[in-house]
């Protein structure tokens, strides 16, 4: 791993982090080290970067962290982030909006404001950065990303750039046709005018619903479980009396029992046992198997296991 570090090093112009530890990437705050980090300066630097990684060595892409639990193990190989300006730029043409895959949704809700652009809203309450919700097809306040994308600009493990229109990605709830080797680059995004006050209030009232139902400055990442059809996570873990369960340093939140939260002290291996200990006793009780809303990536410590 040295010599590709080195070698690394030598061909690429972003920040290049060797077992970089992933806690400090992600909203709950644990998980083991990334064997390297690598951050892009640039589109040309990620297609650099693809076009001579090696392929025995696998790599990941990560975004904002705010739906990703790193297990204690951490992640072998290489880990991608885009989180150089480059990737956090925004911009609006015509009737749309185009957004490098790091904008954060606080970044966005500035914009909005200032170019009095309304309909994406919602978007500013998801947590993370906008390129991390296309595969999952995030979204709250009754809208998901499919509901405004017209497009995406992706590029593939092979250093190859192309656009995919929202058709393409087959857009169900919580999910998408995603292949696992694409790389968002940039989302081309409806831009609707609309009254700055009206925005302004709408985002009030959606940031105040958040802080008055959901763990609010906690550590957790969102939703742990999607909605079965018909049905809500919530109700279901609470009709399996799972809402006080604790798992070391992991508990379910007082304020909305479908978001976990770390402590403080909390271990990957202690949320994602407290996450399956509830899958188990809610299809014990209700014949319905919940499935992870979290992205769950890396290798188990041996010691935890």
């Amino acid at each position: 791993m040295e010599f590709l570090l080195n070698t690394l090093t030598r061909q690429l112009k972003g920040k290049i982090l060797l077992n970089e530890p992933l806690s400090k990437h992600t909203w709950l705050n644990v998980g083991g080290p990334a064997e390297i980090l690598f951050i892009p300066k640039d589109l040309d630097d990620l297609k650099n970067f693809l076009n001579h990684k090696p392929d025995n060595v696998p790599f990941y892409i990560i975004g904002g962290g705010s739906n990703l639990l790193v297990r204690d193990g951490g992640i072998k190989g290489i880990v991608i982030k885009l989180d150089s300006p480059y990737f956090r730029q925004i911009s609006l043409s015509k009737q749309t909006l185009i957004c490098s895959a790091g904008v954060k949704n606080t970044s966005l809700k500035k914009f909005l404001i200032q170019n009095q652009i309304g309909g994406l809203e919602f978007l500013c309450s998801i947590p993370g950065t906008l390129g991390g919700s296309i595969k999952t097809n995030a979204g709250c306040f009754g809208q998901s990303i499919s509901d405004v994308l017209e497009s995406a600009t992706v590029i593939n493990a092979e250093g190859q750039i192309k656009t995919v229109s929202n058709k393409q990605f087959n857009f169900s709830y919580r999910s998408s046709n995603f292949p696992p080797d694409w790389i968002i680059i940039s989302l081309t995004l409806k831009a609707d005018h609309g009254d700055p006050n009206q925005i302004e209030q709408k985002l009030k009232e959606q940031m105040l619903y958040r802080k008055s139902n959901q763990p609010y400055n906690a550590k957790t990442a969102g939703s742990t479980f999607k909605n079965p059809q018909g049905q809500k996570a919530w109700q279901l873990i609470k009709l399996s009396g799972c809402e006080n369960l604790t798992i070391g340093g992991a508990k379910l939140s007082e304020k909305h029992c479908n978001f976990m939260i770390n402590t403080g002290n909390a271990t990957a291996n202690d949320l994602e046992t407290l996450g399956n200990m509830i899958i188990e006793r809610v299809k014990q009780k209700t014949g319905i198997t919940l499935e992870w809303e979290i992205q769950r990536l890396g290798q188990k410590d041996e010691v935890s296991d």
